[in-house]
């Protein structure tokens, strides 16, 4: 009998399920995880929330097959070390996207009535009805930042309200938009149209400090801005100073660095603030558990590892392989002028056919970089899907189909035409190679480190340039290759360098060669 500890209070549909199906279910959401997990040693899976899964807990089961975070993140779960001990990691996505998109409509109408201060004065036996005059809802214009499933669910939420509603998703198809009742717009236009502004981004590097000082200066006095994304999204320190200023803007937001008790930064500027709510609602648990119970049994009644997040890579396949894949997709996207992409075919040749499906996640990653992370093959191409690209693995029609390499092709739409970028790399000696970036032929250049891409009409004295405003930013060159396409008279340089190129070095090479494009990468 296949042993679960369930250490949180989760629905208790997830316990009734796995009990019907022969599993001993142990389930205590009062007793520290620590303690359980000394108490029950002999656990196989850990069903968690928001419950820390270190090395040390892990280290405390032997036993442990499996964790499933119920809920979509996972970042509470070691998972690399869950790796290292053979312990597939499992999440649940979308089961709490309803729970977020209706916080995000108590938010709003909480903030525009004045909800909770007008309570806490009436409560105190006050009579301040004129102090909170308030606004209604209905025919405002709401700016959706993020049309995933939670952006998408928020719209259709909406709509009894009669919204003007304006979306911005980079990724997403602007017909799947409009399909949605969104009229696809600029970020730029959201912030100075909107009346409300709803973020659902992911986290990371990305998105930091993403609503900065542009973007807030441009909202109207009374706009109200929400946050139930990541903590970071907004730039918390530009908006405390807008606000000091005399600009009139609302912020309320439900997430915070670290879910626990203490003080919390967004305090002091935020008009309405909860403890991260957002899927803390029966449903959600409910739905959540249910999942998670699925799952596990799908798990190891089926062998289904379909939802595995830290899935290992198959035998026979190098794990730079998988790397090279995201890097290719990057670096088209980049090559593309960062256009949305609405087409890839990726072709594998060699040993890599038969690795077909691992390599959609790092593709997706690539191709759409604010999009989740360390995602399972299914849910990977169905995040393509909904961002309406269409996503093929083909197989090798012609040429060296016995050496085992990547070739993506993606086509973009920009002012209603389709732009295509096609690039081939391969692994050799453990190095990610880039060998060809359309007419640009062998190039095969380490994709390691700081690099920089420079497109420019062929003819003498260019090379020299560029170097002299690296040069005189004392930023080294440690390698370049250089080859023409002699069919449209072009040179791609591409230069690793021993520091990052900033974003006013590339501005300076565009404007000194009049280059046709100039991009820098970290990989």
């Amino acid at each position: 009998m296949k042993k679960v500890l369930i250490p949180t209070k989760l629905d208790g549909v997830a316990s009734k399920m796995l009990a019907a199906q022969g599993y001993e279910v142990v389930q205590n959401s009062e007793t520290p995880l620590s303690e359980l997990v000394a108490t029950h040693p002999d656990t196989q899976i850990l069903i968690v929330r928001s419950e820390k899964v270190t090395p040390e807990i892990i280290d405390a089961l032997p036993k442990l097959r499996i964790v499933v975070r119920a809920g979509a993140g996972f970042d509470n779960i070691d998972i690399v070390y869950a790796r290292k001990k053979s312990i597939d990691v499992m999440n649940t996505p979308g089961a709490n996207a309803n729970g977020v998109a209706e916080e995000v409509v108590a938010m709003i109408l909480a903030t525009f009535r004045h909800i909770v201060p007008a309570d806490v004065s009436t409560r105190a036996g006050r009579w301040e009805k004129k102090k909170y005059m308030g606004r209604e809802l209905t025919k405002k214009t709401v700016g959706i930042v993020g049309l995933g499933n939670i952006g998408r669910l928020l719209a259709k939420r909406l709509q009894g309200f009669e919204p003007t509603l304006l979306g911005y998703d980079h990724f997403l198809a602007k017909q799947r938009a409009i399909n949605i009742g969104v009229r696809p717009v600029s970020l730029e236009q959201i912030f100075e149209e909107a009346d409300v502004i709803s973020l659902h981004v992911p986290g990371g590097a990305s998105t930091q400090k993403m609503i900065s000082t542009d973007l807030l200066s441009r909202m109207k006095d009374g706009a109200l801005l929400i946050n139930c994304s990541r903590y970071g999204v907004v730039d918390e320190e530009a908006l405390a100073e807008l606000k000091a200023s005399g600009k009139k803007i609302l912020y309320a937001t439900d997430v915070h660095p670290k879910d626990a008790e203490g003080e919390k930064p967004s305090a002091g500027v935020a008009d309405l603030i909860l403890p991260h709510l957002g899927a803390n609602t029966k449903e959600a648990n409910f739905n959540a558990a249910k999942r998670a119970a699925e799952e596990t049994i799908a798990y190891f009644e089926n062998g289904d590892t379909s939802c595995v997040v830290n899935a290992e890579t198959p035998q026979g396949l190098h794990p730079m392989q998988l790397r090279l894949a995201r890097m290719l997709a990057t670096l088209a996207r980049l090559v593309s002028g960062n256009r949305p992409v609405r087409k890839a075919n990726c072709t594998f040749s060699g040993s890599l056919r038969e690795f077909r499906k691992w390599f959609t996640p790092k593709i997706q990653e690539g191709l759409l970089p604010e999009s989740e992370k360390n995602l399972p093959p299914p849910a990977a191409e169905l995040s393509l899907r909904e961002h309406g690209i269409d996503y093929k693995a083909c197989e090798p029609l012609s040429g060296n189909v016995e050496e085992d390499s990547i070739t993506l092709e993606i086509f973009t739409e920009s002012s209603g035409r389709y732009h295509t970028v096609s690039v081939h790399g391969i692994v050799a000696e453990d190095v990610p190679i880039i060998s060809r970036v359309d007419g640009f032929r062998s190039l095969y250049f380490d994709l390691r480190g700081h690099l920089l891409f420079v497109r420019y009409t062929d003819r003498p004295g260019v090379l020299a340039r560029i170097a002299s405003v690296l040069g005189d930013a004392e930023i080294n060159i440690e390698n370049i290759s250089a080859p023409i396409d002699h069919d449209v008279g072009e040179t791609l340089a591409v230069i690793k360098t021993n520091k990052p190129v900033t974003s006013a070095q590339v501005s300076a090479i565009t404007t000194l060669i009049k280059a046709l494009d100039v991009f820098a990468v970290t990989f």
